[in-house]
């Protein structure tokens, strides 16, 4: 997935949604046609003349469908396909090959390749609409699963493969944008201590206020939360330093105080707290992710360590530098 800020595009396969098919053909004729049918079913497209221009429009539109001719000059369809199945980018997306019936024999090389299917020329409407229809349903059925992988069942928020995911593509992009990242770490405070007094299905009840609560208090387009594990939550930041870090720290502090769920067994307030790590940093090559991970953990750990319902925090190079010496 490329989208930034984590949003699965869904599309379903029917005529109503508009899902996005990439016409690549260099022979003006068959593009036409395949414009006619596609759209008069209500299918939005998008047109390319060569393979080229057809990977490029793939990359940066993200079509739910690429109807990709084999004869092409210059770079044929083989060459084609082999280039966007290799593009983390676009290797999800289904391609359906066009071809005439004098170049069957290459079916099985393009399914090697990863191509969904072929349609043999002269085109049939009724044929076209079908396996389009059929191989976009297929890709709403496998993106739906994927975007459940990536959710936790009980709060519904992202879950931690979801989190290391996009720590790891802002990671890059910070790197290689030189803007800065941060990181929050936050544990709500005596869950264990919740869960014997009222139960496990009201501490999972809790479990779903807190999510909701965190995500409500994230403004940024592209700010991030997720179940870390058990009681633990994460929140990446991208182009954030460290004090507005912690400025959504304190506020995530605040949300879950003033949510008042009621704590009578906890020995530091009467309602539900969070103790909050944080970390900032300019990633550069000499920098290793895990070990950002590690110091916001570190910083949560002192949090806890210190009293609870409180907040640390450091940059990354200060607290390797407090370490050295």
């Amino acid at each position: 997935m490329n989208s930034r800020d984590y949003r699965h595009s869904v599309p379903t396969g029917s005529n109503d949604d508009k899902s996005v098919v990439l016409l690549i053909d260099d022979d003006p004729l068959n593009i036409i046609l395949l414009e006619s049918i596609l759209t008069h079913q209500g299918f939005k497209t998008l047109k390319a003349s060569n393979g080229k221009e057809g990977r490029l429009l793939a990359h940066n539109e993200q079509p739910d469908l690429i109807l990709l001719d084999i004869m092409m000059p210059g770079e044929n369809g083989m060459e084609t396909c082999k280039k966007l199945m290799g593009d983390p980018s676009t290797s999800q997306i289904p391609i359906i090959f066009l071809t005439a019936k004098s170049e069957t024999r290459d079916e099985l090389a393009g399914l090697k390749l990863g191509a969904a299917d072929y349609i043999t020329k002269p085109f049939s409407p009724a044929i076209v609409l079908a396996r389009v229809n059929n191989h976009l349903a297929l890709k709403h059925h496998r993106d739906r699963l994927d975007k459940l992988s990536f959710l936790d069942s009980l709060t519904g928020i992202s879950n931690r493969r979801a989190f290391d995911e996009y720590l790891l593509r802002e990671w890059k992009r910070s790197k290689r944008d030189e803007r800065p990242l941060s990181l929050i770490m936050l544990d709500i405070d005596n869950f264990k201590l919740y869960n014997d007094e009222y139960g496990h299905a009201a501490g999972d009840e809790c479990l779903k206020l807190v999510a909701r609560c965190l995500t409500d208090c994230l403004l940024k387009p592209y700010d991030f939360v997720a179940r870390y594990g058990g009681e633990e939550f994460a929140c990446v930041l991208p182009e954030t330093d460290i004090s507005g870090a912690l400025l959504v720290a304190e506020r995530l502090q605040e949300a879950v105080n003033h949510k008042s769920i009621h704590h009578a067994a906890s020995p530091i307030a009467p309602h539900i707290t969070i103790s909050i790590g944080v970390v900032s940093i300019l990633p550069t090559e000499k920098h290793e992710n895990m070990q950002f991970i590690d110091i916001a953990d570190k910083m949560l750990y002192t949090a806890k360590k210190e009293g609870k319902n409180t907040i640390r925090w450091s940059t990354f190079d200060e607290y390797l530098n407090v370490a050295v010496n």
